[in-house]
């Protein structure tokens, strides 16, 4: 926080740390992730598995919503405006829409890693093993750029602030 010269108002510098780009190589391979996993899927396990696939991205994306927005209402931070669905890659899923505190952001995608995975795990005992590889394949591809954000930012302090673009995601710090 720093005092403007004209002594009437305070504002907040925030410096760049560290930026993670995506690059147009990385994306490619995160889009033919879901491809190649579906062919070994078929392969290996069923023919549903196409099926199983498409049905499982609404679902995941759902489960991921209701886990992101509990965790939010849970902890007391606010919601509106500051988080959106989004469907561009690669970052797909709830979304801040805004900077968002990087502890904050930390907690919401591994609480969504862990309790996901969980929820994919109970799919066992009730649907097909082929529906239950597509949920936990999708979940997982739909966190991976999120949790490689995180794997970086892991020695950074907890009180700065992320912004996600289509090509980056910005580490910022007071």
């Amino acid at each position: 926080m720093e005092a403007n010269n004209k002594g009437s108002a305070t504002f907040y510098q925030y410096k760049l740390i560290k930026k993670i780009n995506t690059s147009a190589a990385w994306l490619r391979v995160y889009k033919a992730l879901p491809i190649i996993c579906v062919v070994f899927e078929t392969i290996f396990l069923s023919w549903w598995s196409i099926l199983f696939m498409i049905i499982a991205a609404p679902v995941v994306l759902w489960i991921q919503y209701v886990i992101s927005r509990s965790v939010l209402l849970i902890s007391g931070h606010p919601i509106a405006k500051r988080w959106k669905m989004s469907f561009r890659l690669p970052w797909p899923g709830y979304m801040p829409d805004q900077y968002i505190n990087y502890g904050i952001f930390r907690k919401v995608q591994l609480h969504n890693f862990w309790i996901g995975l969980s929820i994919t795990a109970l799919f066992i005992v009730w649907a097909p093993l082929a529906f239950t590889v597509s949920l936990a394949v999708f979940h997982l591809w739909v966190l991976l750029p999120r949790l490689y954000t995180l794997f970086r930012l892991h020695r950074e302090q907890k009180d700065g602030m992320l912004k996600f673009t289509p090509t980056d995601a910005s580490y910022y710090s007071q």
